[in-house]
């Protein structure tokens, strides 16, 4: 059997359900193999950085890796952006990369680059095939690394020489990763330590999410009847109108709760990422810490762990539950909760008749109409803000934001990914008009697999963040608005229908009639606010 069959029936047996990429000629082999598997569909893409940003969604929501493949030099570099963000964002990604042969890799060589290296400061494994025997070793590694906590993102660099040797080795075993808890006397410290303190604010990360400790955290804060706050990535973990809830934090401009956790005397941190917000932005008192995490705390003087509890969320929270971890009810003062609902526009019901057309009107429109189950895909931009600010999703794990390296452009390809993790829920990409032409190719991907979702392109004919902040720092701005074409048009071309929406009355009454009996892919192209 050839290294390339081999390869194959090391992802099948790592459940492999898709690839996605563009194949090359140092992929043929691995092409022809996986046009084989009965298993894995290889979905070709327009662009490899699509393939990246679809293979990272896919794993943050299906909850295993999500594969991407491309061929050597610019093939290799197109991924790195799409790798970099599932690396920082926590996203379990494996890519299989084409490569010279390495009888020409000593030597300066037609599109040769050294791709081990280049990618070692985006995954956390970068390696390269050496021997063709060490395929599945190297195959169950990578899987295995790319899914252990903290997850992230692992290259594979497979020069073309190897491809067609024939080998005889069979996959290795997929074994569960292991469940580690705290042991008893950390639990006990904890516990203490939240006994001698009267005013706790809980943080809330991702790491919930991804570790499906939801549930537990909702018992840990009716227990403790403490106000709590999460981070961009970690929405939905509270009910919107929860009285403990006191909505996102981790923005760079008017980040209400602040004030909040300036009047605590100890932040319970779970599952939380410094890549979304580093601590000195929210602890400059330098309050105690209670870090509870898949792994230890990267202490610094912003962040004083007084006790670490580590270990899988889900089992950790579920012994601290168990534990006994006595109430200390408190509010905020200033009636707190409203004035952030107020200020980030959180309202229970959608203003169709307010003017101008805005973002908010959008998301409020979003939230009235969408069921528990709709996925929202947020691209960058000022619209990711407001999205963090006034959107509530109705579970967790229903808003994809990438807030570590916050790429523009992850939005439709994104997309596609949720939607074949999530096959039977709709599927809402909200992109601006900057972000949405930097890979609005993948539509014909889309529309190739014959997948249903709606595209909200917000047209304002401007990278609209880059203008505020020009506008506020200089008074003026340049180079940051450009002309956009007809999006109705350029929607036709791919055959999907597009519909314009100029007003918030307009964009209600084409999305409650869409969503409701989505059938392919429809372009709202949304007119508004410049």
């Amino acid at each position: 059997m050839k290294v390339s069959d081999v390869l194959v029936q090391c992802l099948e047996n790592e459940g492999v359900e898709f690839v996605f990429g563009i194949v090359g000629t140092e992929t043929l082999d691995l092409a022809d193999s996986l046009s084989k598997s009965k298993q894995i569909q290889f979905i070709n893409v327009r662009h490899e950085q699509g393939a990246a940003f679809m293979a990272d969604v896919y794993g943050r929501l299906s909850k295993k890796a999500g594969v991407c493949l491309a061929t050597l030099g610019p093939g290799a570099t197109n991924l790195m952006t799409g790798i970099a963000s599932a690396q920082l964002d926590h996203s379990p990604l494996v890519a299989l990369i084409g490569q010279a042969g390495i009888e020409r890799q000593h030597k300066e060589s037609h599109q040769y680059l050294d791709l081990v290296k280049l990618f070692e400061p985006a995954t956390k494994w970068s390696t390269q095939l050496q021997e063709s025997p060490s395929i599945p070793s190297i195959l169950r590694k990578a899987f295995q690394t790319a899914m252990m906590e903290k997850p992230g993102a692992v290259a594979i660099t497979l020069p073309e020489n190897f491809s067609a040797q024939i080998i005889a080795n069979k996959p290795l075993p997929v074994t569960p990763l292991p469940v580690y808890v705290p042991v008893s006397n950390a639990l006990m410290k904890a516990k203490f330590l939240i006994q001698n303190h009267n005013k706790p604010f809980l943080i809330i990360g991702n790491g919930v999410i991804r570790q499906d400790a939801v549930p537990e955290l909702q018992i840990l804060i009716e227990t403790l009847q403490s106000p709590a706050t999460h981070s961009f990535m970690a929405k939905g973990v509270l009910p919107k109108d929860h009285t403990l809830n006191f909505y996102t934090f981790g923005f760079k401009e008017n980040d209400e709760v602040l004030t909040g956790l300036d009047e605590a005397d100890l932040l319970i941190v779970i599952g939380f990422d410094f890549v979304e917000k580093l601590p000195k932005d929210w602890n400059q008192k330098k309050r105690p810490i209670l870090h509870i995490d898949s792994v230890p705390a990267e202490i610094n003087e912003y962040y004083p762990v007084e006790t670490e509890l580590i270990g899988n969320l889900k089992e950790t929270l579920q012994l601290l539950n168990q534990a006994g971890v006595p109430a200390k009810s408190w509010i905020p003062a200033g009636n707190l909760h409203e004035h952030i609902k107020t200020a980030y526009q959180i309202k229970n019901t959608s203003d169709s008749n307010s003017l101008p057309f805005t973002i908010e009107d959008v998301l409020q429109s979003i939230e009235a109409i969408a069921s528990d189950d709709t996925i929202v895909i947020s691209d960058v931009g000022a619209h990711k803000v407001s999205i963090a600010r006034t959107f509530q999703p109705k579970r967790p794990d229903r808003l994809i934001i990438s807030n570590g390296l916050a790429s523009m452009g992850i939005a439709l390809p994104g997309a596609i990914g949720a939607k074949l993790a999530c096959p039977d829920d709709p599927v809402i990409c909200i992109t601006g008009d900057g972000g949405a032409l930097m890979n609005f190719a993948e539509i014909e991907t889309a529309k190739r697999l014959g997948l249903s979702f709606i595209i909200i392109v917000l047209n304002d004919s401007m990278l609209k963040l880059e203008v505020q902040q020009m506008n506020k720092m200089f008074g003026q701005n340049y180079g940051v608005t450009f002309e956009n074409p007809d999006f109705l048009q350029l929607a036709g071309s791919y055959g999907i229908q597009g519909i314009r929406a100029n007003n918030p009355v307009e964009f209600e009454t084409i999305l409650n009639e869409k969503l409701l009996s989505l059938d392919g892919i429809i372009l709202i192209d949304a007119v508004i606010q410049k």
